[in-house]
């Protein structure tokens, strides 16, 4: 009897069903919104029509509509939650989000359904409002961990780490809610995002006392925190511990050796994939061509580019211009330049890496040649071009052309040079030992000085050995409190090719004092495909001493022949005749 009363006999809910696919003509949307009384019964025989409406990308307006005739007097308050979530899902933008959250508050749904709840907390922090999500999350009676991890991952997204890590904190206190393996995944990428090791230390803690530690999405979050912060061995252990791994967490791992300067253990896991089945995509081999370029193994660059040829890699133009860098900097310019020349959508990277690859090889005139085939590309060159192009006539002597080159970047393209660019000129012409006039270049300069434009000044002096000039600029280090340990040893080697053994030691004092010692130089030597490394007075090798006793060998013939060695250029503390 009250299903008759509410409902009018002309629209009964059992025919809204069949009848539903009239809902997209006009006529029928403004039938349905028109008639008074409508019982909730029609109502809700209608919404699960709508709720497939709406999937297929249809406006929201109508399921607004729908929430407003339930807002007319003598009507039951909204009994799904379902159409709740599908039209939060369907709004557009952050005023429609706030219309609907005012009908859920109004029709009491705020205090009954956790499901609304959160989504409606999502869908706020979707379209970035961060208040509106924290209003609502703080008037919410009952949070579960979906609810905490929403609010924490909000924050993070947004980069707004402090306030993640505060709600975070605020989490661990009330302990409402276990934690869950999408909840410290997120926590551990913002101490990521952070550097923070510390924090992030605590929370590889937590996991473990929540026996998360071995799950693979808080595992995969470790490894690139502690590979991000420079601990290779730890991401490493954690890396071997997983349960499995995906091609990300593999990345992640070779990215890291490579960071670390460990290009060889990079390649080894490059091998790895590869015999357990993994297909490699684009970034895994832009990881792995980087990793190359950085252990100088021109038989590995070459085994990588097969590699990339014969599983048909798309060669865009992030890899080709990676594959530019690995081949100059394994010693094979050619090999770059026949990369360069095949790289069909060349950008103004490709341009630059492939001009700096001549500046490594000292072949400025080639690197000069290029630009007036980069304008003719219709490409303008930017900061980093310019810097190439100098670092290029710095290392060939090319001291007018670099001018030429420092004046057309500033006059004609209109590119402020930086202090980056300011010491490439002093570099090139204190290499050239026209110290008059980088000391003028450096007085009319715009830019502020700093430690790297001085250490270059000082590089220079040890070549022409400058010594008054080389105290200026070390004068100038010292007032900045420079924390390279390259510039005190340069300064101290200085004094000791000038005899001045006082101030070597002063310096070296100095070095001690402030707790800073030059990190060792390495080399890397290639034999029968295997990397040796060494570096100055190594024992690590394991034939380090058969390696000794040749080179022994070699310094007497050497003697024999009358060869003195030249020391000038040795560090202060190698022994002379060495």
């Amino acid at each position: 009897m009250l299903v008759q009363l509410c409902t009018p006999p002309y629209f009964s809910s059992h025919e809204q069903a069949p009848k539903f696919n009239l809902w997209r003509s006009d006529g029928m949307r403004a039938s349905f919104l028109s008639r008074v009384p409508v019982s909730i019964l029609t109502e809700n025989a209608v919404l699960p029509h709508l709720h497939h409406h709406m999937k297929a990308g249809s406006n929201l307006d109508p399921a607004l509509q729908v929430h407003k005739r339930l807002e007319r007097p003598r009507l039951p308050p909204l009994s799904d939650p379902k159409f709740c979530v599908v039209t939060l899902l369907n709004c557009k933008d952050v005023s429609q989000i706030r219309q609907v959250h005012a009908q859920i508050s109004h029709n009491g749904m705020m205090l009954r359904n956790l499901t609304v709840l959160n989504k409606l907390l999502y869908i706020y922090a979707y379209y970035g409002a961060l208040e509106d999500a924290r209003a609502l999350f703080n008037t919410m009676i009952e949070k579960d961990t979906v609810s905490w991890t929403v609010m924490i991952g909000s924050f993070a997204k947004f980069d707004d780490h402090s306030n993640s890590f505060r709600t975070f904190r605020e989490f661990i206190r009330y302990r409402a809610a276990p934690f869950d393996n999408f909840m410290l995944p997120i926590v551990i990428r913002s101490c990521r995002a952070c550097s923070d090791l510390r924090r992030g230390e605590a929370v590889h803690g937590i996991a473990w006392k929540n026996c998360l530690n071995l799950d693979y999405f808080v595992c995969a979050a470790l490894v690139d925190l502690y590979a991000k912060c420079g601990m290779a061995e730890m991401a490493r252990k954690l890396f071997d511990e997983m349960p499995q791994r995906d091609l990300v967490t593999w990345t992640v791992m070779i990215g890291s050796y490579a960071e670390k300067e460990n290009a060889g253990e990079a390649l080894a896991l490059f091998n790895q994939m590869r015999k357990y089945g993994f297909v490699l995509d684009r970034i895994t081999m832009v990881t792995v061509v980087n990793a190359c370029a950085k252990l100088g193994s021109l038989n590995k660059a070459r085994e990588v580019h097969c590699y990339i040829i014969e599983n048909n890699f798309l060669i865009n133009t992030i890899l080709s211009t990676a594959m530019i860098d690995m081949y100059a900097k394994c010693g094979n310019v050619d090999a770059a330049r026949e990369v360069f020349n095949s790289t069909k959508d060349k950008n103004v990277v490709t341009w630059s890496t492939m001009i700096a690859a001549y500046g490594y090889h000292g072949q400025g005139r080639r690197a000069l040649d290029l630009l007036p085939d980069l304008l003719r590309s219709g490409i303008l060159p930017n900061k980093i071009t310019f810097m190439s192009l100098l670092y290029a006539c710095s290392h060939s002597s090319l001291v007018e052309d670099g001018l030429r080159v420092f004046s057309l970047m500033r006059d004609v393209y209109n590119v402020h040079p930086d202090v980056k660019h300011c010491t490439c000129v002093v570099d090139m012409l204190g290499r050239a030992g026209r110290f008059k006039q980088a000391l003028k270049f450096m007085e009319e300069m715009d830019v502020e000085k700093d430690k790297g434009l001085w250490g270059a000044l000082l590089g220079a002096c040890r070549i022409h050995k400058r010594i008054d000039l080389a105290e200026r600029a070390a004068e100038a280090l010292l007032e900045m409190k420079s924390d390279n340990p390259g510039h005190y040893a340069l300064l101290s080697n200085i004094y000791a090719s000038a005899g001045r053994w006082e101030e070597m030691a002063r310096v070296r004092d100095l070095m001690a004092c402030r707790k800073l010692k030059k990190l060792p130089g390495w080399t890397w030597i290639e034999v029968e495909d295997k990397v040796h490394r060494f570096g100055a007075g190594d024992q690590s090798h394991h034939q380090a001493d058969e390696i000794y006793a040749a080179l022994k060998n070699l310094m007497g013939i050497l003697e024999l022949a009358g060869y003195v060695p030249d020391t000038n250029y040795v560090l202060h503390d190698a022994e002379e005749g060495v």
